[in-house]
């Protein structure tokens, strides 16, 4: 039984099921780390892998006047997928648009990006003048290190066919690293 021991630990590890999401977090802001929203419909959350939870699944960040949020979720395993939102020139709480082509995702510009991979991307989203989103942000401390707000945007697939993708009801209450 000793020598089966690291067997059905991996074994356990592999086969454990994702966490079925039936509703995004709640809309706060008080620092409290929780991200959610729907993609085409479908709630989407940050998750590790199994039952473990993935290190740096959820961050955010503050670079100057630019704030760039990084939410994954390993659950899929070995597909993953990933949210990246970067918004320039924040200057307080507001509206901020995700409205302008990067082509690929850069610091020029405020965008949202959406990607699913396995190792490398499979299809890969992002904003751009014709497929626009928005930030709302409805707090911005930078004493107490905490953003919150809301976004939602709609996105091209970048290499594959035209497949665009809809996100919704996004809601984000971070601690800024």
């Amino acid at each position: 039984m000793k020598n089966c021991l690291p067997f059905l630990l991996v074994l356990f590890l592999f086969t454990a099921c994702k966490k079925e999401i039936t509703e995004l977090p709640p809309a706060t802001q008080t620092g409290a780390n929780t991200f959610g929203a729907k993609v085409n419909g479908e709630f989407w959350i940050p998750q590790g892998f199994g039952p473990l939870p993935a290190n740096d699944i959820l961050e955010a960040r503050m670079a100057g006047p630019d704030l760039t949020i990084n939410a994954r979720n390993f659950s899929s395993s070995p597909t993953e997928t990933e949210f990246l939102l970067l918004v320039k020139n924040i200057n307080g709480t507001g509206t901020y648009l995700l409205n302008t082509s990067v082509g690929h995702p850069s610091s020029g510009s405020s965008y949202a990006y959406y990607v699913k991979r396995r190792l490398t991307p499979l299809n890969e989203w992002i904003t751009s003048a014709t497929h626009t989103g928005a930030v709302t942000i409805t707090r911005i401390d930078t004493v107490a290190r905490i953003v919150s707000g809301t976004f939602q945007f709609n996105a091209l697939n970048m290499f594959n066919a035209p497949e665009p993708i809809t996100v919704t009801e996004g809601r984000f209450d971070l601690q800024i690293q």
